[in-house]
């Protein structure tokens, strides 16, 4: 594994670290927060997964994590939202190849060789972190927006026990009904709409529901509503009579100006859970 930088940040250090994924059969970036606690004893791990279009650095330099974070003593890491570089399959457009992951396994050519996000996420990733840092395996949380908060209350929902609790900010929350999520699904998964209902957050909460607490947060301005489609999910989330936090911000739109401005809670709702 190979630093790329380290910089001092409210008394802990924020890295950037690349290495060799055999999942993904290509190198991987991400950013990790560690905390001032990191270097007495092992530290609770926060999953921040971004959304389209972005690579580790967006939400670690924009999303204003890193100061709540040491305030509870938590690492945050900031994982890469697709593979990339030389040979990896890509798309002119913003929404599909890399930027684009979507936190699924692709089946489907040419994206199968390299686009397998779920498993980097869900298990090559952790074990990296695990193994190179001060970070307690058992005590773990996730939140994401938009892709990335798709990607987080999935994970959460198929790996019930991992995560103490999961939040997310504007998520794309019903993806096989949106524009964002069926173009994806069938270039990644194929044209079988049975197998695109695993990655759907809105389908999921109606089937299983989450075994931890959850957050959400939605911004009332935001101009990705109709393909976010957020009240899916609130319904979703009233049907199953599932424990949590639906929230509708007033006047917020769909950039991290929005997250920053909301990070403070979701830490703070997560350090909570954590503590349990």
């Amino acid at each position: 594994m190979q630093t790329v930088s380290e910089n001092a940040a409210f008394g802990g250090v924020q890295g950037v670290y690349r290495h060799a994924s055999r999942v993904t059969g290509c190198e991987m970036t991400f950013g990790l927060f560690l905390p001032a606690e990191a270097r007495l004893h092992p530290v609770p791990l926060l999953w921040y997964l971004s959304g389209l279009t972005c690579t580790h650095e967006n939400a670690m330099t924009k999303a204003h994590a890193q100061e709540h974070a040491a305030r509870h003593g938590l690492a945050v890491v900031f994982p890469d939202t697709s593979p990339r570089g030389e040979g990896v399959a890509d798309d002119d457009a913003y929404d599909l190849g890399q930027g684009a992951g979507f936190y699924v396994n692709a089946t489907q050519d040419p994206w199968a060789a390299h686009f397998r996000m779920w498993d980097y996420i869900s298990d090559e990733l952790p074990r990296v972190l695990m193994a190179n840092f001060a970070l307690e395996e058992d005590r773990q949380a996730i939140t994401g927006h938009s892709m990335g908060g798709h990607g987080a209350l999935t994970l959460a929902m198929h790996l019930p026990g991992r995560f103490a609790s999961a939040s997310a900010f504007a998520p794309i929350a019903n993806p096989t009904a949106s524009d964002w999520g069926r173009k994806q699904f069938a270039a990644y998964l194929g044209k079988d709409k049975s197998l695109w209902a695993a990655h759907d957050a809105s389908l999921l909460m109606r089937e299983r529901g989450l075994n931890c607490p959850v957050m959400v947060d939605q911004g009332s301005a935001d101009q990705f509503l109709d393909l976010l489609r957020p009240e899916t999910l609130a319904h979703a989330m009233a049907a199953r009579r599932q424990p949590g936090v639906f929230r509708m911000q007033p006047g917020y739109d769909h950039s991290y100006f929005f997250v920053a401005s909301f990070m403070a809670d979701h830490i703070e709702f997560h350090a909570k859970a954590l503590s349990q």
